[in-house]
């Protein structure tokens, strides 16, 4: 299959790396095969070149032009939902998740880990009734 998102101006990514982890941005300008120019105006990131290895890029594109002033980048993401649009994509949600399960303290994991042994129970029973028999 194709690649399907590509490096592009206005590509909002989401940086995995570093001291911008966790936010999302948008691609400016393209300076090299290895880096971007990346600015996130409402999210808090600053404009400044950033490498492609520390970018995911998502499948959210702002219609904006190269070298686009931090303002008129802020007000096209706000326009757009982008936020909000991330929170419920699969991959906001699987970001989420993650840092939900990293905040557990011991005994939240020994929980979840009690109940996942009893719902894993309860599915081998019921798959078992449900096996035809050889």
């Amino acid at each position: 299959m194709a690649q399907a998102r590509f490096v592009e101006i206005g590509r909002v990514v989401y940086a995995n790396f570093g001291p911008e982890s966790g936010k999302l941005c948008v691609i400016v300008d393209v300076i090299d095969a290895k880096r971007a120019l990346v600015d996130g105006p409402t999210t808090g990131v600053i404009r400044q070149q950033m490498p492609f290895s520390r970018i995911s890029l998502t499948e959210f594109v702002l219609p904006i032009k190269r070298n686009q002033k931090s303002a008129n980048v802020a007000k096209s993401f706000d326009e757009h939902e982008i936020i909000k649009k991330w929170n419920a994509s699969h991959a906001g949600k699987h970001v989420a998740s993650a840092l939900r399960r990293a905040s557990l303290t011991d005994f939240e994991r020994f929980k979840l880990m009690v109940a996942q042994k009893k719902k894993s129970l309860l599915v081998k029973k019921e798959m078992k009734k449900i096996k035809p028999k050889h």
